[in-house]
């Protein structure tokens, strides 16, 4: 994979827009537009990124951050703030499967509050 750092920032642009599609669309029609039930964080991890080489650079150049874990993470793609673990969840998975429509490795991963 040898992605340039305006196309990082197109993926994570097409990544976080496919995440709050995902986490409104649960939102309203799962929970009615009411914030309830459990409360958590979401986040999607993107694993195989080296943080030396130039597609490592364009990922930090894009504000996407290194975890403990050595993958590069965001927390809530979807920019909502809801605290409903599902709500989110629902746009970190939306992320992860754009970034693996490019050839990532990445997977949605949440916590309960």
């Amino acid at each position: 994979m040898d992605y340039s750092q305006a196309q990082i920032e197109n993926i994570l642009t097409e990544a976080k827009t496919a995440a709050r599609e995902a986490a409104e669309k649960f939102f309203q029609e799962k929970l009615g537009g009411r914030d309830q039930f459990s409360c958590g964080f979401a986040w999607t991890d993107i694993f195989g990124i080296k943080g030396n080489t130039r597609l490592g650079k364009a990922f930090k150049a894009a504000g996407i951050r290194k975890s403990y874990t050595g993958s590069y993470q965001i927390w809530n793609p979807a920019g909502l703030g809801v605290q409903n673990i599902d709500t989110l969840e629902a746009g970190a998975e939306a992320a992860a499967k754009v970034f693996e429509k490019y050839g990532f490795k990445a997977y949605a991963g949440s916590r309960l509050d």
